[in-house]
């Protein structure tokens, strides 16, 4: 039997990021609108209450090979934590690297937020968490396990180098900035965010090294109701005002560069939008993400919505892989609180600021 390993394992070298330079990019989420902490952890708590996140993610679904991913959320936001900002805690994984990779990471986030004006508020994130990359060795065939005429049928010789997979520990730090005006009907953010702030080394091998790139974003959102009072507090669709949520991602990570802007309609309590998806480092390739949703409502301040989006690709080299499907579950429970002062946060339109003094709480568009 042959140990004939050399090509096979400097495919696995590139394909893995074993070599010095070779990088990897996280996933992209056409709903950034639906993952906020994934991109920034300074979205922590933006909004009162506790929301919880659920995303699926399948990449190209027309080739062999799988690209899908998962993700979770939840935060609190709730005045009366120190900071008045607050928690949260997000789970993701997914399969890069021609399915080969298995991607796993973790992390507590932290919100703490800064009032500036009765209608404007900063928030400062962090995120703190471990990444583990685990390789499927089981899944590489090598040429000592091939016959000439009958294929795969010997078993491989091959030791994988080390281990198979690589625990480290990874943080992120981010700024938001939310307003309203004093009509109430114009609210919005705008947000800058760093991941993997000091580039973790993920290499298999103990006599190299691969650090993961940082990854930069940049994102924008403008939510305006056409109710000159804001939103409406009525539980009934009908009631509900017309909403139109402007917005763009920007992310730039390992010299690639992204960018996503469109927009989401809201009323009666139906989801629609469009947004144009394009690469601008190297082979330009774009989509058109084609949302729809549905937001349920059990009590004023309980919701559940559900958003399906598909990236159609409109050019580039990427036509043919059958785009991507993705699904969002979103949980939100406006006034609940651990720590006795979530506060459901309805303003109150005027120069002179909100009743009472209370702080800032921008209504949401999801």
């Amino acid at each position: 039997m042959k140990n004939s390993f050399i090509f096979p394992i400097l495919v696995v070298l590139i394909l893995l990021g074993f070599i010095p330079g070779a990088e990897s990019q996280d996933m992209n989420y056409s709903q950034y609108f639906s993952t906020p902490i994934y991109f920034n952890p300074a979205y922590t708590g933006l909004n009162s209450g506790v929301r919880a996140r659920f995303i699926y993610r399948n990449q190209w679904p027309s080739l062999p090979i799988s690209f899908k991913s998962y993700y979770f959320s939840a935060d609190l936001g709730d005045r009366s934590l120190p900071g008045s900002g607050g928690i949260g805690i997000q789970i993701n994984q997914d399969t890069p690297g021609a399915g080969l990779i298995n991607n796993f990471g973790a992390a507590l986030t932290i919100g703490v937020r800064i009032p500036i004006t009765s209608f404007m508020v900063t928030q400062i994130g962090i995120k703190a968490g471990i990444m583990q990359r685990r390789v499927n060795w089981d899944d590489l065939v090598f040429a000592s396990q091939l016959d000439p005429k009958y294929g795969n049928v010997y078993s491989s010789t091959f030791i994988p180098p080390d281990a198979n997979k690589r625990v480290v520990p990874d943080f992120g730090i981010g700024g938001v900035l939310q307003f309203i005006n004093p009509g109430g009907n114009i609210s919005g953010n705008i947000g800058l965010g760093v991941d993997h702030l000091f580039k973790p080394d993920v290499s298999f091998l103990s006599t190299g090294s691969s650090l993961y790139p940082r990854k930069w974003v940049g994102q924008f959102d403008l939510i305006i109701s056409t109710d000159p009072g804001g939103s409406s507090m009525s539980s009934r669709a009908s009631d509900e005002p017309l909403k139109i949520n402007l917005g763009g991602i920007y992310q730039n990570q390992a010299n690639l560069n992204s960018l996503q802007v469109g927009l989401n309609l809201l009323k009666y309590n139906i989801y629609i939008g469009a947004w144009y998806k394009s690469t601008m480092t190297g082979v330009v390739n774009s989509a058109v993400a084609l949302v729809a949703g549905y937001k349920y409502s059990f009590y004023e301040d309980m919701n559940i919505k559900f958003m399906y989006s598909y990236d159609l690709q409109v050019s580039g080299d990427l036509q043919g892989t059958g785009g991507a499907h993705e699904i969002s579950l979103i949980l939100e429970f406006d006034n609940l609180s651990i720590f006795g002062g979530g506060g459901g946060g309805g303003y109150v339109p005027g120069g002179s600021g909100r009743r009472g003094g209370s702080a800032l709480e921008c209504p949401t568009f999801y």
